[in-house]
Formats: C-alpha cells, structure tokens, sequence
C-alpha cells in the first residue's frame, strides 16, 4: 500500500487529558462510518468535520487514512476484548463463536480496516507496525480468553482471514462463510464446556 510506505511523521501518542480523550474518541466514531467505504474514500478532512475537530487535531493523532482506520479497529478490539473478559467462564464455550464472528463480520463489513489489515506489512520503525501488533495481540487475547486456549484462538483467527478473503473474493457466500466459522469454532470448544451447540448461539 503506497500510502503505509509514504513518509508520515508520527503518531501522537494516545491522549491523557480529559478534553483531549474526548475529541480523540470523536474522531474514532465519526470514522467508524467510514471504514464502510473502501481506504480510498476515507477523506481525513471530511472526517474532521464530522468529528467536529480541527483538521491538525486530527493530523496529529493520526497522519493517514490506514493509520486512522488501523485504530478503529484497535478501538473495536480493545471494546470486544472488555466484554469478553467480563463473560462468566460457564458461558466461555458458547461467547467462543460470538467473539470470532464478531471479528469476523468487522472485517468483512469494514472494507477500509481489511484493505489497511491485508496490505499493511511490518516495517520496521513504523507506527503502523504498532498498531498491527497491538491489533494482532488483542485479538488473540479476545479469542483466547473466549477459548481459554492461546493455540485455537491463533487458528481461529487465520481462519477468520482466510474466510473474510474468500467472501471478498466471491469464492464463498456471507452465509457459507459464516457455517465454516461456526464449524471451526465447534471443533475447538474446550471440553468440559457447555455441550449445547454453537450453531444456536451465534
């Protein structure tokens, strides 16, 4: 991707002071409709103005569209991650197909954060690795608290990029994907779990 090997500066750190977490969280939802669109039409002017924030403002924490897209999904996962954390572990078994297809369906109807996820390659010394790493370790712990297993969840979630790729490729169906999913995650439930299928729960 052209514009993750540009030369941006770098990021702002993430803000500490209150009115500053507030304009930073304003910028995260108003992108949030636009990860709908492809990278292409994320325009950072247009989401300043729906955040209603300065453009610098916006600049400042996140100096390209991949970048501003790369922490939206971050903020998704941080949110999907509290949540798991607070599931009760009799419902572990069954939240485990919740959680991958929620990562699942973000990905798949987010078309500008998979363009960021499948072209964004680690760089050395870039933000954008950053926060590729930071998505990739809340993911696994997302799943791997779901699973309380470290292993299933990594293999979930390459089953995860493999069917968001195969659905955006037209090689499998929204609905076929989704039985795959199910399937893999019903062949990963721990035992000792709640035996109830997982097919009635997602």
């Amino acid at each position: 991707m052209p514009e993750t090997l540009s030369d941006h500066p770098p990021m702002a750190a993430r803000p500490s002071a209150p009115r500053q977490q507030l304009r930073y969280a304003r910028i995260l939802e108003a992108a949030g409709g636009f990860a709908r669109k492809g990278l292409d039409s994320v325009d950072l002017a247009e989401v300043a103005a729906k955040a209603d924030v300065p453009l610098g403002t916006l600049y400042r924490y996140f100096p390209s569209a991949t970048h501003l897209m790369l922490a939206v999904y971050r903020h998704q996962l941080e949110e999907l991650k509290t949540g798991t954390k607070n599931t009760a572990a009799r419902f572990r078994g069954r939240a485990l197909a919740g959680v991958v297809m929620e990562i699942f369906h973000m990905r798949v109807m987010q078309p500008a954060v998979e363009q960021c996820l499948s072209r964004s390659v680690y760089l050395k010394e870039r933000d954008t690795t950053t926060l590729l790493r930071e998505i990739d370790t809340l993911s696994e712990k997302a799943v791997a608290s779901a699973c309380n297993d470290p292993a299933a969840a990594g293999v979930l979630l390459l089953t995860v990029t493999g069917l968001v790729q195969s659905v955006r490729n037209r090689r499998l169906s929204l609905f076929e994907a989704e039985e795959d999913l199910k399937k893999a995650c019903n062949l990963l439930v721990p035992a000792g779990s709640d035996t109830r299928s997982l097919d009635q729960t997602a």
